[in-house]
């Protein structure tokens, strides 16, 4: 019974030596930075003094001044070039051509002769019927002085009032007769006018298909002889949405002068003007040489919207001296509907959106965000027109989703391209934007 009571405490104090050594051993451990404790520690500091330090210091944002300048509101569209006037020739006679003096591609002037047949048979009719003129003049004397001759001897009473009526019936038969052979001259000489071809209109020749001693027919449906087309001015047809009809009718109302403008007179002319993009152009500028696009004026607006589609057709007319425009090109039509004056323009990365409301921030007198409602007037490429802020207002562009209204703020000029703001150099988007808004 005593060896129970000294095992007891031999096993406590075992436990109690063990626990021992095991405390001297964690406090000799030196304490080392990097470990674990320390770092829950700064990760448990560290949220709260990020918090302290957003809120004690400004928060770097990108601002760009808002521009004041005046705005062309731009539309565009994909036209097809078309001659305002192109004549096909075909023979009014039957004959054999003589001479072809047109050449394929040739450009030619009113007037000018392109083709002459065989008119040896239409010369000897117009000879005939000029003897046959000849002949019933020369009868048409002989009944005039016998009419005159019945009426002296009426007057001396040796003959009837029926010879000088007599008389006088044959005389007003002849010069029915007279009247009858003009018009028969007449019409050989325009017979013989068809074996000559003349241009009808200035303008450009296109294939010539019949050669010398061809045989050509009268209203024949086959290929015609030629064909010239007007080029000098020219028609650009395109057709735009029934959204910008409303504004279209305004512009064009106060195009006050008819008539197609030059490239020079267009830029001073009240009114609608329109521009025609090349292939390859991208900007007002033109081509890479620098010339300017063709410019003219809309001339014809029509009277129906296209249900099928919901657009309308428009034609413009440019002055086309130089020969850019062909007809059957396709080309991009270019129109300034209006100018909006003294406009506020600013990126539209700047801007805000949720749901249907508008806004951005700016940084006010006191270098402290403030937020704005503005509304969307026009867009152009990545450039907008705005109400609701002034030029000149510093407008945040990079960093406003980390901003409340009220948060202090460091400036930091903000990079933009010269090209976006220039309405010119994105039209494209421009009409997008504007067929979406109803500008």
């Amino acid at each position: 019974m005593s060896r129970k009571p000294a095992l007891a405490l031999i096993a406590v104090l075992v436990i109690g030596a063990a626990g021992a050594w095991v405390w001297n051993k964690k406090q000799a451990q030196p304490s080392e930075p990097g470990g674990s404790a320390s770092a829950g520690a700064t990760a448990a500091s560290g949220p709260a003094s990020g918090a302290a330090s957003s809120k004690g210091g400004p928060q770097t944002v990108a601002v760009l001044a808002a521009l004041k300048q005046d705005v062309p509101v731009m539309l565009e569209a994909t036209g097809t070039v078309a001659a305002l006037k192109q004549v096909d020739l075909r023979a009014q006679t039957t004959n054999t051509v003589k001479d072809v003096l047109v050449k394929d591609g040739q450009s030619v002037r009113k007037g000018d002769l392109l083709f002459r047949f065989d008119d040896r048979a239409d010369r000897a009719n117009v000879d005939k019927a000029r003897a046959q003129l000849a002949r019933d003049r020369a009868t048409l004397a002989d009944l005039q002085r016998q009419h005159q001759r019945a009426v002296d001897l009426k007057a001396q009473n040796f003959v009837a009032q029926s010879a000088v009526d007599s008389a006088l019936s044959n005389l007003e038969a002849q010069r029915a007769l007279i009247q009858s052979d003009e018009a028969a001259l007449q019409s050989a000489q325009v017979a013989l006018s068809y074996n000559e071809i003349r241009a009808p209109l200035s303008g450009r020749a296109g294939m010539v298909n019949v050669v010398a001693g061809s045989l050509v027919q009268a209203n024949a449906t086959a290929l015609p002889l030629l064909s010239i087309a007007q080029l000098d001015p020219i028609a650009v047809g395109f057709s735009l949405p029934e959204t910008q009809l409303a504004a279209l009718l305004q512009a064009t109302r106060q195009d006050k002068k008819a008539g197609t403008a030059t490239a020079a007179a267009a830029d001073k002319a009240e009114g609608l003007s329109a521009q025609v993009l090349m292939p390859g152009e991208r900007s007002a500028k033109g081509a890479p040489s620098g010339e300017k696009p063709p410019t003219g004026r809309v001339s014809f607006v029509d009277n129906l919207v296209d249900s099928s589609t919901g657009t309308i057709k428009v034609r413009a007319e440019f002055d086309n001296a130089q020969q850019k425009l062909w007809p059957g090109q396709y080309v991009r039509v270019r129109l300034q509907l209006r100018t909006l004056k003294d406009a506020t323009v600013i990126p539209q990365a700047a801007i805000i959106q949720r749901g249907s409301e508008r806004s951005v921030y700016i940084v006010d007198a006191n270098k402290t965000a403030q937020q704005k409602p503005v509304q969307i007037r026009y867009a152009f490429g990545d450039m907008a027109v705005v109400d609701g802020i002034a030029p000149g207002d510093k407008v945040v562009l990079d960093g406003k989703q980390n901003l409340r209204p009220g948060t202090p703020v460091k400036e930091q000029a903000a990079a933009l391209n010269p090209a976006a703001k220039k309405p010119e150099a994105a039209a494209s988007a421009a009409a997008a934007s504007s067929a979406a808004s109803g500008v």
